[in-house]
């Protein structure tokens, strides 16, 4: 029965362990993925806008809110501040998850490169 106990405490610390280093991130990993995928459209400088807003400083910022650039109505409506939970939702699906964005990226399948892009994304401040 200890035996029993003590295997259970240890998949579930291995879990929570497994589970915590997935969603923390990795931002070097997450600076390859963005200059792969993500820079063609977007700048990780602040003032530098491309065919999508810049990306300085998003994490915890107000969709719609770069100056000189034009948002779609739908990102202007979209109240909810850029926390890792909601980018990591719009990173997902970014057309399903604000209706009527015009972003035409189709969206990171992958949860890992989705946690390691947020990861590079809190570095830009």
């Amino acid at each position: 029965m200890t035996g029993r106990v003590i295997l259970s405490a240890l998949l579930v610390t291995f879990s929570v362990a497994a589970f915590a280093a997935d969603s923390s991130g990795d931002p070097v990993s997450g600076r390859a993925i963005f200059q792969h995928i993500c820079q063609n459209c977007h700048a990780a400088e602040i003032g530098i806008n491309k065919v999508g807003p810049s990306l300085w400083n998003v994490v915890g910022r107000e969709p719609g809110r770069v100056p000189d650039y034009t948002y779609s109505e739908a990102m202007k409506a979209n109240k909810s501040t850029w926390t890792a939970t909601a980018l990591d939702s719009y990173l997902a699906d970014p057309r399903g998850d604000v209706h009527g964005a015009k972003m035409f990226f189709k969206g990171l399948p992958e949860s890992r490169d989705r946690s390691d892009v947020i990861a590079y994304l809190k570095t830009l401040k």
